[in-house]
């Protein structure tokens, strides 16, 4: 089968289920280490269609988040031909131009996370092995943030910029924010323990938390968009 019809199945299965181990999903469809980290890529970040928890089990997230989804307007109704004679009188205003959204004040809570001296730990490592380092650590700061609902904004090579409050808000969100800071402190040790078997490394992670007041909206400038 195809890398496509694989996925097909998978999320037909676990939409089915709604959860499932990824050692049951590597003996169904005969996968190894390397495919089904593709598939976690595609189901977790690209579709958002599923959550990985505690690095064993895939959990299905595709009805949550199309709930959150606007509703798609109903198409307008095509109007009857118009007679040649009225045609030719009826004047036409112009096309009215779109009205950006709305800008929003919001309580936002801010976290960034990196690796401590990963300039030293590039310079030790073969670039694939960085990479395969890499994203352990950002997979394992990306569970815990969804944990806790947050919202990764962008990773900056070893560093996750994470908002708490935007686009989804939650009365506790500062909780939220420190419970996610300490999680992935947590959970860092956790991995440490399987890279010093492998590669004997140790990883040690910083995290920053700060809060105020934002105004969110559009921001366009040279054409580029951006919140």
């Amino acid at each position: 089968m195809t890398f496509e019809e694989v996925l097909a199945q998978i999320i037909e299965v676990l939409q089915r289920e709604k959860r499932i181990s990824y050692r049951a999903l590597k003996r169904r469809f005969a996968l190894d280490d390397a495919y089904l980290d593709d598939l976690k890529e595609e189901l977790i970040y690209a579709k958002r269609l599923a959550l990985d928890e505690d690095s064993r089990v895939l959990v299905w997230s595709g009805d949550a988040a199309a709930s959150l989804l606007p509703a798609l307007p109903a198409s307008p109704p095509v109007p009857p031909p118009i007679p040649l004679a009225a045609h030719a009188t009826q004047t036409h205003s112009p096309p009215t131009p779109p009205q950006p959204p709305g800008a929003e004040r919001r309580q936002l809570m801010v976290l960034f996370c990196d690796l401590v001296d990963s300039t030293a730990l590039a310079g030790r490592l073969d670039p694939e092995d960085l990479r395969e380092v890499v994203r352990a650590y950002q997979q394992t700061c990306a569970t815990v943030i969804q944990r806790f609902e947050g919202h990764i904004a962008q990773y900056l090579g070893d560093g996750l910029l994470v908002y708490f409050g935007y686009p989804q808000a939650h009365e506790d969100d500062a909780q939220r924010a420190v419970q996610t800071g300490l999680g992935v402190v947590e959970a860092i040790g956790t991995l440490n323990t399987g890279l010093e078997q492998a590669q004997g490394l140790r990883q040690a992670v910083r995290v920053g938390i700060h809060t105020g007041l934002v105004v969110v909206g559009e921001i366009d400038a040279a054409g580029q968009q951006e919140q």
